[in-house]
């Protein structure tokens, strides 16, 4: 499944206008005061085109940025560029990690950790959060919730429109996976051009996320819901993980 590929280049133009980051990067920061994070090393995975990214390296000696979409780095690297942050990027799949370094803080953001499909590949992805986390370091990630995935988007149709990108989202849910097709028309001069792209998430429950984590020697510390610091329901949409090693 080739994601990210056009799509890199109005990501941002489209998830900015849903996705408050400055918010969320206050809770994650807030977070690190409160269990005494050392604001040394930090590593965003997912990163994507560098949202999150741009917030917190700022606040940290070094930050590194990992990503499996060559595009969604190009964009990210460019963005950090211009403005003058450091960050070291790195395509490399978020389930095999391997980067022979430990971080003070890691992030995973946006539900990228729903795209781990096979729950082997998401055990994986913990062990490798365990190898490069720091004894006193935290991880941070959140999901798109069981409810969200299996209730709202599931079997559904969703269409975007405006003066310069227009798109049509169908999803289907099957066995816990809903898989997306987006059609895009985006604006260039007098002619729209056409791309398609998909995606693929896996609903899993949040017993089982708890269940994954301790299999693994990581200790959950907070649940959130989205970022704020509310008790998740039932119906919660999305689920942010406080996460550090088993003492």
């Amino acid at each position: 499944m080739d994601c990210y590929k056009d799509f890199a280049h109005i990501y941002d133009e489209l998830i900015n206008k849903d996705i408050d980051y400055k918010s969320w990067v206050q809770t994650i920061l807030k977070n690190c005061d409160e269990l005494n994070v050392n604001r040394k090393d930090y590593l965003d995975m997912g990163c994507g085109t560098g949202n999150i990214t741009e917030l917190i390296a700022p606040r940290f000696i070094c930050s590194w940025a990992v990503d499996l979409s060559y595009d969604m780095l190009t964009e990210a690297e460019t963005k950090m560029r211009s403005k003058g942050i450091k960050v070291k990027f790195v395509c490399q799949d978020i389930t095999q990690l391997n980067l022979n370094k430990k971080f003070d803080l890691i992030t995973c953001c946006l539900d990228s950790t729903n795209y781990i499909l096979e729950e082997e590949k998401l055990i994986g992805y913990f062990k490798g959060i365990y190898n490069h986390l720091k004894d006193d370091g935290i991880f941070i990630f959140d999901m798109n919730s069981y409810y969200k995935l299996a209730t709202i988007l599931g079997n559904n149709v969703y269409n975007y429109d405006d003066e310069n990108v227009t798109y049509i989202w169908e999803n289907f849910l099957d066995n816990d996976i809903v898989d997306m097709y987006l059609t895009f028309f985006v604006k260039h001069g007098q002619h729209y051009n056409r791309f398609d792209e998909e995606h693929s998430e896996r609903a899993y429950k949040h017993e089982k996320i708890c269940e994954l984590l301790k299999s693994c020697d990581l200790q959950l510390v907070k649940v959130m819901n989205n970022y704020e610091e509310k008790i998740i329901n039932d119906e919660a949409e999305r689920i942010t993980y406080v996460v550090k090693k088993c003492s």
